[in-house]
């Protein structure tokens, strides 16, 4: 290993949590294997090619983890992975893990050059591809890198067709044979996976996490999401690769011996038909996908032959735990309708924090003042509010900066240490960038954040309070506020709108909707873009930078006179 993965929290902070039995001080490899022993036929994984129960799954992964090892994968090394949700991705976490190896997943939508951005600084000495997925040689792509990368020494090459030149099959590793292969056992809280993060950087930001953060901090997010304890059937949405799908191997397998419901590749249709087929108990995604969700069984015909389009009631989920983007009363309820159960808002990111409105409400409650996210569990990550100049801490009711530590908190930043100055206090407190307070009651309210703001003329605009308002009106499916820029106001804001049920809403009607609702009119939209569908980043979430590019590159906008 050459990249420098280690703690900035304190060591001694970090062990309680272990002592204490907040953590599980065991690594994700050992964690999965005892599930495996405990209930070997239970089903660990239902993909496109079907059931694949623990045991199977098992001898998959130390087959694979002595093919790995034979290549030269060794404690500490990092090892890339960018495979579509199925068992192949699972199979290779969990080798990783078993390994002692750091592993760096990442979506199959991301393309070369920010893969190659990933695997320079993260010093990857090995990568894991899909020969093809939706028309994208990947593992060709990542092939045509190993020159200008130093470190990488092997790519290797998952899935149907034809291995590249240059690459290895996966399934030439998955011949290795697993006898006499034993786990490394590593430090429980050494480092074990990568997540990414775009956030607001000009590159990607990678946040290095131990088996405990993983297994711990955010397994216990998860189990306060299981009312009666027994194992998950967790249907994800987002990718695997992505930092909402690390609950999935490392939380929903080896901390919780549950089931992973897989589908390689997000519809509204695909969605759905996984519900209906594998009646899951959380359905994990992001509040886009619900919304096309909905529209999509809006959309069924009630006496359609085929019966996972007609209209019968959706198994019941024990909840939709939705993430990655604001998520709006209209939706909430919408979904909580359709799906008949628990719908939970979560707030959290890949850098360190997590908190969530839990099971006891159906719909998730409101404030006026900004997004209620619920009462902060110190089993998973301790939340103050502190001024964004001193760090200092703030009292209830003051508006200040979200800073998070607890079990769940990622090591640091990787190859980034400007990061770790600007987001890590000395005390190990992780800066969120958000802008929120704590009630009387505790409860976290996010109100905005540091850096996301339009600044039209000075004055500054909140994208996400005006996305809000904007997802409340009758005619708004979805929406997305981004700035453009402006000659003569520095910037304007734009609202990128899906229509519902093909109705077209103007400038105008948005804007005295607006007005309705209280909302100033500097705040109002100056452009609206009408689109189909948001494009969505290869992580789920609505891609507002592909928004932004469209609003600058067409321009065929004419703003509204200048607002009050």
């Amino acid at each position: 290993m050459t990249v420098t993965l280690t703690d900035l929290l304190p060591a001694r902070l970090r062990r309680s949590w272990a002592v204490d039995g907040t953590c599980p001080d065991l690594d994700l490899y050992s964690l999965f294997r005892a599930r495996q022993i405990a209930d070997p036929h239970r089903t660990a994984v239902l993909d496109a090619k079907g059931k694949l129960c623990y045991t199977a799954l098992d001898r998959k992964v130390r087959r694979l983890a002595e093919g790995l090892r034979g290549l030269g994968i060794e404690v500490g090394d990092v090892v890339a992975v960018q495979l579509p949700n199925d068992r192949d991705a699972v199979a290779t976490d969990l080798a990783l893990a078993a390994l002692g190896a750091v592993a760096l997943p990442f979506p199959v939508g991301r393309g070369a050059s920010e893969a190659e951005c990933l695997l320079r600084r993260a010093e990857a000495v090995a990568v894991v591809a899909a020969t093809e997925h939706r028309g994208r040689p990947h593992a060709a792509d990542l092939a045509a890198l190993v020159p200008a990368l130093p470190t990488l020494r092997h790519v290797i090459a998952a899935g149907p067709g034809t291995p590249p030149e240059g690459t290895i099959p996966l399934k030439a590793l998955l011949r290795a044979d697993p006898v006499g292969f034993t786990p490394a056992r590593p430090d429980p809280d050494s480092a074990a996976r990568i997540l990414v993060s775009s956030g607001s950087e000009a590159e990607p930001k990678m946040v290095a996490y131990s088996h405990n953060a993983l297994a711990g901090g955010r397994g216990n997010f998860l189990a306060s999401l299981i009312p009666d304890a027994a194992p998950p059937r967790c249907l994800f949405l987002v990718p695997l690769g992505s930092a909402f799908g690390s609950n999935g191997t490392p939380v929903t397998l080896a901390r919780h011996g549950g089931t992973l419901v897989l589908i390689d590749h997000f519809t509204p249709e695909a969605a759905l038909a996984a519900v209906r087929a594998h009646a899951p108990s959380h359905v994990l995604g992001v509040p886009t996908m619900i919304r096309m969700m909905l529209e999509a069984m809006e959309g069924a015909p009630t006496g359609a032959a085929d019966p996972q389009q007609a209209g019968d009631p959706l198994p019941a989920p024990t909840a939709l735990v939705l993430g990655g983007a604001p998520l709006d009363t209209a939706t909430a309820t919408a979904a909580a309708d359709a799906f008949g159960c628990s719908v939970v808002n979560l707030y959290g990111s890949a850098d360190g924090v997590n908190c969530h409105t839990g099971l006891g409400h159906t719909v998730p409650p409101t404030h006026g003042t900004g997004v209620v996210v619920g009462r902060p569990d110190p089993r998973v990550a301790e939340i103050r509010i502190a001024d964004p100049d001193s760090h200092a801490p703030l009292p209830d009711g003051h508006i200040g900066e979200i800073v998070s530590r607890g079990p769940m908190t990622p090591l640091r930043y990787v190859a980034s240490p400007e990061l770790d100055a600007r987001y890590r206090t000395p005390e190990g407190w992780v800066r969120t960038g958000d802008l929120g307070y704590l009630d009387d009651e505790g409860v976290l309210h996010v109100v905005g954040r540091l850096k996301d703001v339009v600044i039209r003329g000075g004055a500054n605009i909140s994208p996400a309070e005006v996305e809000r308002e904007l997802a409340m009106h009758p005619s708004v499916r979805d929406v997305v506020c981004v700035g453009v820029p402006d000659p003569l106001m520095g910037e304007r804001l734009a609202a990128c709108v899906v229509a519902r049920g093909g109705l077209s809403p103007t400038r105008d009607e948005l804007g005295d909707f607006l007005t309705a609702r209280g909302v100033g009119r500097y705040k109002h939209p100056e452009h609206v873009l009408l689109v189909t569908e948001l494009p969505l980043t290869a992580a789920g979430k609505p891609d507002r930078a592909a928004l932004r590019r469209r609003l600058t590159d067409t321009r065929p906008l004419t703003p509204a006179p200048a607002p009050a």
